[in-house]
């Protein structure tokens, strides 16, 4: 494979302003979260990024898009109150809130990422903001709950700061987002920079002139007023309360541009302690569920923990102490916040560099942390190899590149061609480039617009000249948040904020200046209705949020789509002809309409005359639903190979009606959130025999180990391979689909091919071995994996020498931990799902171990000379990688490799393929190196964003420095 490292693309990541958890900490709740889980990153830009845990995964669903000199600089979540319908207690629903450097409070609609309601008024800019506790039922002495003590509505409601001094309250009852009252300390204005809730009465505001007030939001009502003083000699006059928090007794925390975390008494409000903590402003503030873990963050690029020492003798109080701090990010540390349960504790962080990152809260020192991508899950980039054309795109505007074949001395190596600036304020949501470089769409959240491309020269130099197509107006309005072009250029899809999906068909005359024109009708795919996860009230409820579409694909031929959303469903149409005549699509208004039902698609062909439309696959083709998000699919391309072999593998695959079908290929490749990597035959609904015989079971230890969710996929089926190419935000993998995983290294398989036993210990600890060869294993809390014995901090090691027997003459090695505690029994709750998980992969990997032995040659070897046995044929040619197997030199030459992978690139923007170009002189990796001298290799490009290159502004330079 020849690969462009390009660096050129000047995509700059915003800084992080603001994050927050759906659901507040708490150590009361079991396991590793809700399914409703979901944490909010706030940008610069206005974005805001949704993200799942996914316990432990962590995947971006969804970006909310911003626009023109917005900025996030408070997010907060709220919860419903559930009602009882029909004797049955219904879900709150989630909201989020966001505010930006202006007097509007704005709540955003999950569902189709646009603001769903604004609140403003005649009050000041907003600088800060917070929400209201939840309401809990007081518990009688007996246990059962007293009845409410509070009238009124038990929700939520937020509390807003302003420059002018005054605090909003505003009311989200009955859904809405509405004015309730002003809350004003004095005449005197000062900005209000933070704000939280005590209780659910009682509010806690840090001011810019030193001070930190407590109101009564009932009366509005000042409770106390506490003087900070002027601070240090260095330090200005006044100090700026930067953040302001409360433990879960109440005690009130405060961070300051002294750089002083103080504590404060909950009932008589006096200083408690002050910890020096930061050499420079105290920008945010997270505690932990007890109330026993402090973890600030500055503009010294520090994140301090602090911890509530234990009751020494003769001291009436819990002293704070400073456990460690360290340097996580580059630059200031603007945001933090917390999450935990009985299984979970993590603190996610982020600030001026861009960068999301996840620390251990309860594990800190004991679990490493860990960094989340600060590049979008979903590529900014497209491509297209017969015109050599890279096109990415960010805010407003398009880019549009040109990449050179080869690179000499003379020759530019990158042209930018085309540039395209949109009016307005809405940021782009979606790009498109079609496969032949002469199309270009692009939508924001309230049009789409479509160009196309037709090479120029201007003064000499090459160019493309871009033309703007006048759209439908139906089609052009309300918007796109994806939006895709068929390979032969005669399909436009848009995928509509709401999830609705149009269908417009294409035509153009090539003699006539590429002249081309949207028909005035398109067609609207209606998704089939699936069965929602029914939310506790205590999980709160997304609404329709899970039905987001996430991906949308054609197959290579153009006659098949599909699409799949976060929930795992999957919809597939095809193409149905009646004749060759051109086509005039009629626009399907009936949205109740039940595209699984054979009768209604009956009716459809009568309101259809014109011969083509887009039909969806019968009930009995419906892919089941899958077992976590859908992250990426992509229809397997035919092989290159003789037309005689690809005719024999065309016909064996059925078609629900239409014979003129027969020469697609449905294969569908998925790939879920979890990394789970699966294929279906679209038009039939069921497996393809390559994932019958390849289940997850089956799937390389070093590939599910990997934490970052994958971006993309390419496929290389040029001179007989199969190769399909996945990547992610810094690693490349490839997997040769012409052989079989290896059955003796099913999932959860060390890298020496050592095959733990299904039947996992229940006794306090293990065995330790002096190799080492066998250890416990500890799931993480959230963040990295456990630190090794080998990198911790001094200590003791993990193993004591015992002496055994009458006069302790033996000895044997015993964990100290279990001698801490030789009676206690960890507790394997958590690990019921784990045990009958493996119960299922060890079914699968012996089922997938029986469909294997129906063909005698496995893993690469041909079958009577021809046949591969996964049912592809191309002769006698066996893809061949150079790289050998680390284990053996000798079954490097006998066996191709059936996986390779590469973790040396870091931030990668997107990776996409180009022309076919076996001169090409860029770098080329070791796989394509002793390929067939016939075969061409595939040449893509990779378009890195290294944080370094990315312009971000001055940080604190400290005084060693």
């Amino acid at each position: 494979m020849d690969i462009h490292r390009c660096r050129f693309v000047p995509y700059n990541p915003q800084a992080i302003n603001a994050l927050a958890f759906s659901h507040p900490p708490s150590n009361e709740i079991q396991g590793r979260g809700f399914p409703t889980l979901r944490l909010a990153i706030g940008r610069a830009n206005g974005d805001i990024e949704i993200w799942n845990p996914l316990r432990g995964a962590w995947f971006q669903e969804s970006i909310l898009r911003g626009g023109k000199d917005r900025s996030i600089e408070g997010l907060a979540w709220t919860l419903d109150p559930s009602e009882t319908i029909e004797g049955k207690e219904v879900a709150g629903k989630l909201r989020l809130f966001s505010i930006g450097y202006s007097s509007v409070v704005t709540e955003w609609d999950l569902e189709s990422g646009r603001p769903a309601r604004h609140s403003s008024g005649n009050y000041g800019e907003i600088w800060c903001l917070a929400v209201q506790p939840q309401w809990r039922p007081r518990r009688k002495k007996d246990g059962d709950s007293g009845p409410a003590r509070e009238e009124g509505y038990l929700g939520q409601h937020l509390a807003v700061g302003c420059a002018d001094g005054t605090i909003v309250i505003l009311s989200t009852e009955d859904g809405d987002l509405k004015y309730l009252k002003t809350i004003r300390s004095s005449t005197k204005r000062t900005r209000v920079l933070s704000i939280t809730f005590q209780n659910r009465h009682t509010v806690v505001a840090g001011y810019a002139d030193s001070t930190i007030r407590v109101f009564d939001i009932r009366n509005g009502s000042l409770l106390r007023t506490i003087s900070l003083g002027t601070g240090h000699a260095k330090h200005t006059k006044e100090l700026l309360v930067w953040t302001v928090k409360c433990l879960p007794d109440g005690s009130i925390i405060s961070g300051d541009s002294a750089g002083e975390v103080r504590i404060y008494d909950a009932k008589n409000y006096s200083l408690v302690q002050r910890l020096q903590g930061h050499q420079a402003d105290v920008l945010d503030i997270a505690v932990s569920a007890d109330g026993e873990s402090i973890v600030s963050g500055g503009a010294d690029q520090r994140t301090v923990l602090y911890k509530l020492k234990r009751r020494e003798k003769q001291m009436t109080t819990r002293r704070w102490a400073e456990v460690m701090h360290r340097r996580y990010h580059t630059h200031d540390v603007k945001a933090l916040a917390a999450f935990e349960t009985k299984d979970i504790s993590i603190v996610v962080s982020g600030g001026l560099d861009t960068t999301p990152v996840v620390l251990p809260l309860r594990e800190l020192g004991r679990e490493h942390h860990r960094k989340l991508p600060n590049l979008p899950q979903i590529p900014q980039v497209s491509s297209s190899g017969a015109s050599r054309l890279l096109m990415s795109w960010w805010d407003r505007e398009v880019n549009i590149w040109r990449v050179a074949g080869s690179f000499g001395s003379d020759m530019e190596q990158h042209k930018l061609v085309g540039k395209i600036l949109f009016q307005g304020d809405e940021h782009l949501t979606c790009a498109a480039l079609s496969r032949d470089g002469t199309i270009l769409a692009a939508a924001t959240i309230s049009e789409v617009r479509l160009f196309t491309l037709t090479p120029d020269q201007v003064d000499g130099f090459p160019s493309l000249r871009v033309h703007k197509i006048e759209l439908p107006s139906r089609l052009a309005s309300d918007g796109a948040k994806n939006i895709a072009i068929s390979p032969d250029c005669k399909w436009l899809c848009v995928l509509r904020p709401n999830n609705d999906i149009y269908m417009a068909k294409l035509t153009r005359e090539f003699e006539t200046n590429w002249i081309l024109e949207v028909l005035p009708s398109s067609q609207k795919l209606t998704r089939l209705p699936r069965q929602t996860r029914v939310d506790k009230p205590l999980h709160g409820t997304l609404g329709s949020y899970d039905r987001t579409v996430h991906c949308i694909t054609f197959s290579g031929d153009s006659r098949i789509f599909a699409c799949g959303d976060l929930a795992g469903y999957v919809d597939v149409w095809f193409l149905d002809r009646r004749n060759d005549a051109p086509a005039t699509i009629k626009e399907t208004e009936d949205e109740n309409a039940d595209s699984s039902d054979e009768d209604s698609d009956s009716d459809d062909e009568d309101s259809l005359p014109s011969g083509v439309w887009w039909k969806h696959t019968p009930s009995k083709a419906i892919l089941p639903r899958l077992n976590s998000s859908v992250l990426l699919m992509t229809f397997r391309p035919t092989l290159e190979a003789s037309d005689t072999s690809k005719s024999k593998q065309a016909s064996t695959i059925p078609v629900p009606h239409e014979s003129d079908l027969s020469a697609s290929d449905d294969r569908l490749m998925i790939l879920t959130s979890e990394h789970h990597l699966t294929e279906f035959n679209a038009l039939r609904g069921n497996l393809s025999d390559w994932a019958r015989r390849n289940p997850k079971a089956c799937m390389p230890s070093e590939f599910t180990i990997i934490k970052d969710r994958a971006m993309g996929a390419i496929w290389d089926v040029a001179g007989g391979r199969d190769r399909l190419w996945l990547y992610g935000p810094a690693w490349l993998w490839m997997f040769d689909l012409l052989q079989d995983y290896p059955a003796s290294e099913p999932q959860h398989a060390s890298t020496s091919g050592h095959i733990p036993p299904h039947k996992r210990k229940r006794q306090g600890y293990e065995e330790h071995s002096v190799e080492g060869e066998r250890k416990k294993k500890k799931t993480n809390t959230g963040a990295g994996d456990r630190v090794a014995l080998a990198d911790t901090e001094v200590g003791f090691g993990p193993a004591i020498k015992k002496g055994v027997g009458a006069n302790g003459t033996n000895a044997e090695l015993v964990p100290i931990e279990s001698q801490m505690n030789d009676n206690s029994l960890p507790d394997d709750e958590d690990d019921d799902d784990g045990d009958i998980d493996e119960l299922a992969l060890a079914n699968e990997a012996t089922l997938a171990s029986l469909r294997r032995q129906q063909f005698p040659g496995v893993n690469g070897q041909a079958l009577n000379g021809n046949h591969l046995p996964n049912g592809a044929e191309h002769g006698n040619q066996v893809a061949k990688l150079s790289t050998p197997e680390p284990e053996s030199d000798h079954n490097a030459e006998s066996h191709p490799r059936q996986w390779w992978s590469i973790f040396k690139y870091r931030d990668i923007l997107g990776i996409v393929p180009l022309s076919h170009n076996s001169q090409s002189t860029v770098e080329s990796a070791d796989l394509s190196e002793a390929e067939d001298a016939k075969s061409v290799p595939l040449e893509v490009v990779v378009i890195e964003r290294p944080i370094w290159d990315v312009d971000l502004p001055g940080r604190y330079i400290r005084d060693y420095e």
